[in-house]
């Protein structure tokens, strides 16, 4: 599958998921929003309806006092017998007007004289509480509430004895008495302590559904994830096997040309012949021998098979055979070496074998990658920084990009070289240096400029006093 399309695929995925969140959140705010005005319209129902059975308590109550006197039906209206003569219908219909009109004076009478006693003796704070209570409960609100009473003036009356104040930013209040004077009028406002966790429970019921849409868009974005890093493992692995067959073939074919002409009798050999063949046969011999053991020696550190060989040595005595071995090749690709080996204590514990190794595939890198035209610039250097040996290794060769710095130490890894075919290899050389040096307990950072060149330094702890 082509990158571009892999990207497609994984963009319009991840829209799809975060459209699919976004009309979640919608969907669940709906049904809170929604949840609240249903809550809010079952309380004011509740609490007007509490306080018309609170008015119509006191109403009977003053009229049970009444009776309590003994006070006759007749007494209160006022009302006489009724006569009766011919014209009856025309009485009976005078007398129901009457009525009315005198039961009107009389329902404003009792209010009036029921409304007369000040404001904190009218209220029944256990009637109260339990009307409030009932009506709530009539509309399927069973959670605790708290309430306060206030007269007209703002004073509090009455405070509910397990008052909770959590929650009371958001209340509800209600007027009570609403048919006396503004006066004699007074307040409940009660709130709900649970009332956030009875929104939140709704909230909860779409919770579910988010979170497993977020949980598959991280499962989503993971495998696109290992898609492409797989894609570009794949992409490094067949590199790796064309150069594979390409350094291998090399050799291969050198030395397979090499032994046809040695091989063939209608060609007269003379000493010099063998021993030019010869030598071509044992270089490209070792050249192949060399491949294949940077492969393995990668395979054995894969698998935690490889195997040190630990000594205390010199590293500046080290490095200045590497450098003299090395410089030969320098000077063939036209280029120079320099050494500054100013370390005044290079004792090391360390791989011989490894050590030497480190050092002749980051020079070996720099002959590879030197600027056509331009004459390859080496230098070695050595110091001491606290208890440990640096190491710098310098070139004005091609450089490296930024975006392909942080990239260099790892396997199978070959920096694009432009137009440059010529140079070759299995992209292990500095995933190796990288490792050694992390095994020898040392560290390794490279700087670089492109057009200019690369500084590999390298830290290496010295062996204690």
């Amino acid at each position: 599958m082509k990158r571009w399309l892999i990207w497609t695929i994984s963009i319009l995925m991840v829209s799809c998921f975060m459209v699919l969140l976004y009309l979640q959140f919608r969907y669940a705010e709906a049904m809170v929003r929604m949840r609240v005005e249903q809550f809010d319209e079952n309380v004011f129902r509740s609490l007007d309806q509490a306080s018309r059975d609170l008015e119509r308590a006191e109403t009977i109550d003053y009229l049970q006092e009444i009776d309590d006197e003994k006070s006759s039906v007749e007494d209160i209206f006022h009302i006489g017998p009724m006569p009766m003569n011919s014209n009856f219908q025309k009485k009976v219909r005078n007398a129901y007007l009457y009525e009315q009109e005198v039961l009107g004076d009389v329902i404003l009478r009792v209010l009036y004289q029921a409304s007369a006693l000040p404001f904190r003796e009218r209220i029944n704070v256990g009637r109260m509480e339990q009307f409030i209570r009932t009506s709530l409960e009539g509309n399927g609100i069973t959670m605790p509430f708290h309430f306060i009473v206030y007269d007209t003036e703002g004073k509090e009356v009455y405070r509910c004895e397990d008052y909770d104040s959590k929650g009371e930013h958001y209340g509800y209040t209600q007027t009570l008495f609403r048919n006396d004077p503004s006066g004699k009028m007074g307040v409940v406002r009660i709130h709900f302590p649970g009332m956030q966790k009875y929104v939140l429970k709704t909230a909860s019921m779409v919770s579910p559904a988010i979170l497993f849409t977020i949980i598959l868009l991280i499962t989503f974005l993971f495998t696109v994830y290992l898609v492409v890093r797989q894609k570009h493992i794949t992409e490094m692995k067949n590199d790796f096997i064309h150069n594979l067959t390409h350094e291998f073939k090399t050799p291969i074919s050198t030395i397979s040309i090499a032994a046809q002409m040695l091989s063939d009798k209608s060609l007269k050999k003379t000493e010099e012949m063998y021993t030019r063949f010869s030598d071509i046969i044992v270089s490209e011999t070792k050249r192949l021998r060399f491949q294949v053991e940077k492969v393995l020696q990668m395979s054995l550190y894969d698998s935690g098979n490889i195997a040190f060989k630990w000594q205390d040595l010199n590293a500046n005595s080290l490095i200045d055979g590497v450098v003299e071995t090395f410089s030969l090749k320098v000077r063939q690709n036209g280029g120079e070496i320099e050494s500054h080996l100013d370390a005044m204590d290079a004792e090391v514990n360390v791989d011989e074998m490894h050590f030497t190794n480190i050092i002749y595939n980051l020079m070996d890198n720099a002959v590879k990658y030197s600027r056509e035209g331009v004459p390859l610039h080496l230098v070695v250097r050595t110091w001491n920084k606290e208890r440990n040996l640096m190491i710098s290794i310098e070139d004005n060769g091609l450089g490296i990009a930024k975006g392909d710095l942080k990239r260099i130490f790892d396997k199978f890894y070959r920096v694009h070289t432009g137009d440059r075919h010529n140079v070759k290899g299995f992209g292990l050389g500095l995933a190796y240096v990288h490792k050694m040096v992390l095994l020898h307990q040392g560290t390794i950072h490279a700087t670089s400029e492109l057009g200019k060149g690369t500084t590999f330094t390298i830290s290496i702890p010295l062996i204690p006093n």
